[in-house]
């Protein structure tokens, strides 16, 4: 049986999905948690079932889905994340895809789409419908067109994605630490991250560091 956590702050709602769920075969319900912080309480209880899956809501109290789902994403790469939410907004569908989500569904979804999209997931390891598709090639296209990195910023990169410090990689690549700084304030500001955590899961996810 593949195990499968919810987290939405809406409990009449929950209950109800994971009564669907549990009708599905070859799946069970192993926790419900009305928001993140919740979710990774329990995934840190000694009797925690480790979900194979975790149907996600997006807006939540206390900690939302984009937040859990990055965390998930790097210290539970295992538990896929589908997002499960009533948002149609296009940044909010693609905020959840690029912090991990294995697909993006909304809440209005008919039953057996929810049942074909959690067997994709555990078969595939994704289900993304023709909408989040085409929003993810759309994303891609435009990330094409609006991003060019230098090849002494592509390989920096590569460098930032290891353990090196800023100043060893700075004589690695035979530069002083203040044009270090430039180039990991300029690949910040084109790629629109915020710290060296966020560049190493774009760098692995778009083919540019391999751990």
């Amino acid at each position: 049986m593949y195990k499968v956590a919810l987290v939405d702050d809406h409990t009449l709602l929950s209950e109800a999905i994971a009564g669907l769920v549990r009708q599905f075969e070859n799946f069970e319900v192993v926790n419900i948690s009305v928001n993140g912080r919740e979710l990774l309480n329990y995934l840190n209880s000694t009797n925690a079932q480790i979900p194979d899956i975790v149907l996600m809501d997006v807006k939540m109290p206390v900690m939302g889905g984009v937040e859990t789902t990055k965390y998930l994403t790097k210290h539970h790469p295992d538990i896929k994340v589908l997002a499960l939410s009533i948002e149609e907004d296009e940044q909010v569908v693609m905020q959840m895809i690029r912090s991990g989500a294995k697909g993006y569904l909304l809440k209005d979804t008919r039953k057996s789409i929810l049942e074909q999209a959690l067997n994709e997931v555990i078969n595939f390891g994704f289900y993304y419908t023709n909408t989040v598709e085409r929003l993810i090639q759309k994303s891609e296209t435009s990330l094409e067109e609006e991003v060019v990195l230098k090849d002494r910023e592509i390989e920096f990169i590569k460098h930032a994605c290891t353990e090196m410090t800023y100043k060893e990689i700075a004589a690695k690549m035979f530069l002083s630490p203040k044009t270090i700084e430039g180039y990991r304030e300029s690949v910040f500001h084109k790629l629109g991250l915020k710290n060296r955590t966020g560049l190493v899961i774009h760098a692995i996810k778009n083919n540019i560091f391999t751990p």
